[in-house]
């Protein structure tokens, strides 16, 4: 079968390119390593768009960033967004999904499409020739990003990230542990999807309890680097529990483990310190350890874990990791349409770019797919309003942030232009969302359901 589009890479980026070119009628080939009998050090199966760290997608809320990428997405037929509503979990007012329901979701929708196969195969070397998108991740395997960087000339980016640990619900002590989230937040929408308005376990901490805790996190014995991972800097937004911890004896108290606005009904008080878990699946039965990422090495990790209050006899469906992540400099190697400048055949989507996040890398891999179709049909592109959050990232990574400098990045405000004569933070993230949903629709109008 001759194919209008390959697309390499199953994650979620590869996968949402994949769902925008087919079900505009193109033929496509997607090519995914998992399934092999290889897979990356991160992945734990072989299922397409597997979440590696966190279940979440993060905040809902129209009036957040992230939130407002959701939305946009949703308004362009997003494969990633109507699996998770699928496998939504109750998680506040955050997007969290069963993350086995979520993959079997995109999956099953990708290969009903008759015009799509889906091919387990190892790709080692960029095509020479035929539309292409590349959207192999941070973790590409070793031959394929020799390939890359034989083509772009140029040395990627690269930094570690971490993955956190997950617990058995039935063996979290709930005589100590209580049901909550912070302020309430989101109660709401947890109700209207079957929750009960508390959708985190919290773990409370005393004083004593907190600094014992953090000594034995800096004391712990981590996973050692060789020697060509010696200067890797880490990545802010995926930062090991422990690395945090050796910022200051409170940095983890206003991050992670803040305990603002989790009353504990066994005191009527805040705690110290709290340790969150966030439901990981539809049946309840795992929970996630909220930004514990870790590079404690596995025995120590229950050990150290295990101190948590509620967490004593805690049993654990995976333990923390470490892995490192590759990513272009994309603002010097790619145009505007993510083409590789010295091989426009070819376009990058998801992290692989440099965007970080799951929303934002499928995101990428959405636009990615859309600019493949207009291109095939011979459709003119117009680019997203900058005032959008789908044109805001897009132009950070094509051209926007400064190629020196560039380093990963989660959708923010802080992308966007910024909007004039509103006080307060809150007024000004609604005025950010309102601008952008109605900069958003005539945008639609430009891109249509094109067939080739």
């Amino acid at each position: 079968m001759a194919y209008d589009v390959h697309v390499i890479g199953g994650g979620l980026a590869g996968s949402e390119a994949a769902w925008q070119l087919a079900r505009r009628g193109l033929r496509v080939r997607l090519s995914e390593l998992r399934g092999t009998g290889e897979r990356s050090p991160a992945h734990q199966g072989d299922g397409l768009a597997e979440l590696v760290c966190s279940n979440s997608l993060r905040s809902d809320d129209v009036n957040n960033a992230v939130g407002l990428l959701h939305h946009e997405m949703r308004g362009l037929g997003s494969l990633i967004m109507q699996a998770a509503e699928k496998a939504r979990v109750p998680a506040g007012s955050a997007l969290a999904v069963d993350r086995d329901v979520f993959s079997a979701e995109i999956e099953a929708a990708l290969t009903a499409c008759p015009n799509l196969d889906l091919v387990r195969e190892r790709i080692d070397t960029l095509p020479e020739a035929g539309l292409t998108i590349v959207a192999t991740g941070p973790l590409t395997a070793a031959a394929l990003a020799e390939s890359i960087g034989a083509a772009t000339g140029a040395h990627a980016l690269a930094f570690f990230d971490a993955i956190a640990p997950i617990v058995h619900r039935e063996s979290i002590d709930m005589d100590v542990a209580w049901m909550a989230s912070r302020w309430d937040k989101g109660a709401e929408a947890s109700l209207a999807m079957g929750g009960d308005g508390r959708d985190y376990i919290n773990c409370p901490m005393d004083r004593e309890q907190y600094y014992a805790f953090h000594a034995a996190l800096i004391a712990g014995e981590k996973t050692a680097f060789r020697e060509w991972e010696a200067n890797t800097p880490y990545f802010d937004g995926c930062m090991p529990i422990e690395v945090m911890a050796e910022r200051g004896v409170e940095t983890l108290r206003f991050g992670p483990m803040k305990p603002t606005g989790l009353d504990n009904p066994r005191t009527g008080r805040w705690p110290y310190a709290v340790v969150q878990l966030r439901q990981d699946n539809v049946l309840g039965t795992l929970w996630n350890m909220v930004g514990f990422q870790t590079k404690l090495r596995h025995a120590e990790q229950v050990r150290i874990f295990r101190t948590i209050p509620g967490l004593e006899n805690a049993e654990f469906a995976r333990l923390g990791g470490l892995h490192r992540n590759t990513f272009l400099n994309s603002p010097t190697l790619l145009d505007r349409q993510l083409r590789l400048k010295s091989a426009p055949h070819i376009r990058f989507a998801g992290q692989i770019t440099g965007c970080e996040g799951y929303v934002e890398s499928a995101a990428i891999g959405l636009l990615a797919g859309v600019m493949t179709a207009l291109e095939i049909a011979g459709h003119p592109w117009t680019e997203p309003p900058r005032t959008t959050a789908l044109g805001s990232l897009l132009a950070h990574i094509t051209g926007d942030a400064e190629a020196e400098t560039y380093q990963p990045m989660n959708i923010n405000f802080g992308l966007f232009p910024p909007v004039t004569g509103v006080k307060g933070k809150a007024n000004r993230k609604a005025a950010h969302s309102a601008r952008s949903q109605a900069d958003l629709l005539p945008w639609l109008a430009t891109i249509g359901p094109v067939i080739a």
